[in-house]
């Protein structure tokens, strides 16, 4: 939570405002990316465990394939439940931050009033 919120404010403060664009394109990207992956991965997780349940797949329940299914129904739960969309929240803030600082940084070049950035830290 700390990191998303003093991110921007760092990034916009001590080195500008084309510095502070880069690095919410990246978090957009790289977050947008991951949420898939985690939502992806919890669904598949989940689904392996009733396929083998319901279809009796790999030889069913009691089976080391089952027990091993068990546990990545537990890891997919939260992923697909908790992980994924709490990335999309977490742009949300850095970018509200982000454009929260947007009127102080507006006309600045990069490294102009560095000192600035140093007052969060």
């Amino acid at each position: 939570g700390v990191y998303a919120v003093l991110s921007p404010l760092i990034t916009g403060l001590l080195i500008g405002p084309k510095c502070l664009t880069g690095m919410l394109g990246g978090s957009i990207a790289s977050g947008m990316m991951l949420a898939i992956m985690m939502a992806n991965a919890g669904g598949a997780w989940d689904n392996s465990k009733k396929y083998i349940e319901i279809e009796g797949a790999c030889g069913g329940k009691g089976t080391i394939t089952h027990k091993a299914c068990v546990v990545g129904d537990t890891v997919g739960d939260p992923f697909k439940d908790t992980s994924g969309p709490a990335l999309n929240i977490l742009i949300k803030l850095m970018s509200m931050i982000s454009l929260t600082i947007a009127p102080i940084i507006r006309g600045w070049e990069d490294w102009q009033y560095w000192y600035w950035g140093l007052l969060p830290i």
